[in-house]
């Protein structure tokens, strides 16, 4: 079994992609939504963290954390959104079907896959991607046709702060190695 390394850096940003056990389209119903904020904000009261961005899909979510100072955990407060929202949800969208020995033994719900997906922010210019890409993702995932139309993304607190007009993206395209730097 691969040993993954994450980065250890006190008060660092961090980009993430967290994504739905089998790429299931669960994460937008109303219901799902109302939990997942719940969620996020308990967890954000216990152990805070500066949400700079997020962007909600059917099957998987973005967003860009900072944490405080001095403070690197950012796997306790994923491993405890996790957890609490599939308790939240389990009766809703557990499928006692799909679950394999390996879920079994370590009590798994077929809600999430098993791990997420960060990235250290280097520096502005790797922010300001980042920052794009997880807006413009509805986009490029065909759900809606331009970036304003997506509603469950921080794109509109962005549009009322001036930092993005309401009509941006119309002209962009991006690909994973725009964001990635590859």
């Amino acid at each position: 079994m691969p040993h993954y390394l994450r980065p250890r850096i006190p008060g660092g940003t961090f980009f993430f992609t967290v994504v739905t056990f089998r790429r299931r389209k669960l994460l937008i119903t109303e219901e799902s939504r109302g939990i997942l904020e719940k969620t996020i904000n308990k967890v954000q009261s216990q152990y805070p963290f500066i949400s700079e961005a997020f962007v909600l899909l059917p099957d998987h979510l973005h967003t860009i954390w900072t944490l405080p100072a001095g403070d690197t955990d950012f796997s306790k407060r994923w491993g405890l959104i996790k957890a609490n929202f599939s308790k939240g949800t389990k009766a809703l969208f557990h499928m006692k079907q799909l679950v394999n020995p390996s879920r079994k033994q370590r009590q798994e719900t077929t809600i999430w896959q098993r791990r997420f997906w960060e990235h250290l922010i280097r520096d502005d210019d790797d922010f300001q991607k980042h920052f794009d890409y997880l807006h413009y993702n509805p986009v490029k995932h065909g759900l809606v046709q331009r970036v304003k139309d997506w509603p469950h993304s921080s794109f509109h607190r962005y549009v009322k702060e001036g930092i993005y007009p309401e009509d941006w993206g119309a002209e962009v395209s991006f690909s994973p190695d725009d964001a990635f730097g590859e």
